[in-house]
């Protein structure tokens, strides 16, 4: 999909907003979702995503729903530093497939990084989903 497009209610992160699929929550506010992603590139990857905003990526998200969307990636990106003390943290956002995004609902990636773990974006298998839910709740504690 192009960077440029309209927004579509059937896509996954959507669908985890109206409880039409689960997820490994891990935080909620007002305006913001935190959960594990089910297909993590290292130990703790969490996604943030944006509750109101129906943005496709980074281009279509008002400043004050970005904002938002950050302050819950810097509160959970401190929250997996305490709780999992990785070596170091990788935040990052994607726009458009060639760019690397696979989801059209603008959201950003929290990636904790081991010395010596390569695996790539999107490159891994689905996570064991009890694995998820017992990283999910040591980051929790650490919120």
């Amino acid at each position: 999909m192009s960077i440029d497009g309209t927004y579509d209610q059937e896509n996954i992160f959507a669908k985890i907003l109206r409880a039409e699929m689960p997820c490994v929550k891990v935080y909620e506010d007002a305006n913001t979702l935190a959960f594990m992603d089910v297909f993590p590139q290292s130990r703790g990857h969490m996604l943030v995503i944006h509750k109101h905003e129906q943005a496709r990526n980074l281009l279509d998200v008002s400043v004050d729903g970005l904002g938002q969307i950050m302050a819950s990636v810097q509160k959970l990106t401190r929250a997996a530093n305490q709780a999992l003390s990785p070596d170091g943290i990788i935040v990052t956002q994607f726009n458009g497939a060639p760019a690397g995004q696979t989801v059209y609902h603008v959201h950003v990636h929290i990636i904790p990084k081991y010395e010596g773990d390569l695996k790539l974006h999107a490159s891994g298998g689905m996570a064991d989903m009890d694995a998820l839910n017992t990283l999910a709740d040591l980051i929790k504690a650490a919120l």
